[in-house]
């Protein structure tokens, strides 16, 4: 970070005390924070103050947070944004991606891997590859996020597109692999 100049950063996360938390987190690390828990607020937040840096939920309200990646983006061009989620998947990475996000992490995550992600570099973004394939139970899992992603979301749809009872599919999704 520039020492003449504090960059500002938006937090956009529907939790009130997770919100709360990372933005004291972050201002304490030298950021000027601001915190958002829906949308509008979000868009209002980056339309004031153009954020350089954007943390953003998967998860807003119960919508998919990747619906607000372009508006933000509008709001405060060439701000570089972080998806930050409990219910990581490829596909959705993928998608945040494509929409404009540079970077992706699953929560939990500590606020120092926040910063990391949000500073890298585009072209400095290279991930090892991992020593051992997927397992059976992530390979499962991102076909089932892959299903629903192209469902936009509908648990119905999805299960009878995967041929499997809604129930069945609701505790899969209520369990996500270990890594």
């Amino acid at each position: 970070m520039n020492r003449d100049h504090t960059p500002r950063l938006l937090v956009v996360d529907d939790d009130p005390a997770f919100n709360r938390v990372l933005v004291r987190a972050l201002a304490q690390r030298g950021f000027d924070t601001y915190g958002a828990t829906d949308s509008e607020g979000a868009l209002e937040l980056a339309h004031d103050h153009a954020p350089e840096f954007i943390v953003l939920d998967l998860n807003i309200g119960g919508a998919s947070g990747l619906k607000l990646i372009r508006p933000l983006l509008a709001a405060s061009p060439g701000a570089r944004i972080l998806v930050l989620t409990g219910y990581a998947s490829i596909a959705t990475a993928v998608d945040a991606v494509k929409l404009g996000a540079v970077q992706y992490l699953a929560k939990p995550a500590a606020v120092d891997a926040i910063i990391q992600a949000l500073e890298v570099g585009e072209d400095a973004a290279e991930s090892a590859v991992p020593d051992l394939p997927m397992s059976v139970d992530r390979l499962e899992w991102e076909h089932i996020q892959r299903v629903l992603a192209a469902h936009d979301g509908n648990i119905s749809a999805t299960a009878r597109a995967l041929q499997m009872h809604r129930r069945t599919l609701q505790r899969k999704l209520a369990r996500p692999p270990a890594s």
